[in-house]
């Protein structure tokens, strides 16, 4: 898990060292989608293993990096953190006086970011990405029980849009997304956020 999320973060690293160097070549065009980034998110999450589904409020953040390449594109590097409001858990039943149990903990993800202006205040993007989550599964049963912790990686898809409430001579710009993001799991668990944010950009 290490080493793929060191190539994650030197992946981010070189999106956001090359957008940054096309955004000196940049004609202005009042747009602030440019520069640092932190946003508070929250919404829905659901988390889905064993054929089941359970639906819980969620929260995390993100820290990322913008640039823009001529008029209307924009390309950066983000990493994330989410989780479930008191975590998230699908129990079923796997026989007589048998339960499994599978929880879901903290996602830590690193991803590549990249949309269009559909006007210089609103962003139409889409991303891609690794993820970290850490999980636990649980058997309840008269003959013995069974209990394992760990952390499983996988990939994250989703995309969204984003409005800038000011413009680019506005040095801390505030703006606001939503946007739906899904994270498949390499041990064939995964989980669907539909949620919204709140940022700062520094310039």
């Amino acid at each position: 898990m290490r080493s793929a999320f060191i190539v994650a973060i030197a992946a981010l690293g070189f999106t956001a060292t090359a957008a940054q160097a096309q955004d000196t070549a940049t004609s202005s065009n009042g747009t602030s989608f440019r520069g640092i980034r932190i946003e508070a998110n929250a919404g829905g999450d659901r988390f889905q293993s064993q054929g089941n589904h359970n639906d819980k409020f969620g929260y995390g953040g993100t820290v990322g990096f913008d640039g823009q390449i001529g008029d209307r594109i924009v390309i950066g590097a983000e990493g994330s953190y989410w989780r479930a409001n008191e975590w998230n858990e699908n129990c079923s039943s796997a026989g007589v006086n048998a339960t499994v149990c599978h929880k879901s903990f903290d996602e830590y993800g690193a991803a590549v970011r990249a949309g269009v202006l559909a006007t210089p205040q609103l962003l139409i993007f889409a991303k891609g990405g690794y993820v970290s989550n850490e999980q636990r599964k649980r058997v309840d049963a008269p003959a013995g029980g069974y209990y394992d912790h760990f952390r499983t990686d996988g990939y994250q898809v989703g995309g969204g849009v984003e409005y800038s409430f000011t413009g680019e001579e506005t040095r801390m710009p505030v703006y606001a997304n939503v946007q739906y993001v899904r994270s498949q799991y390499n041990d064939h668990t995964a989980r669907q956020r539909v949620m919204a944010g709140v940022g700062i950009r520094f310039r």
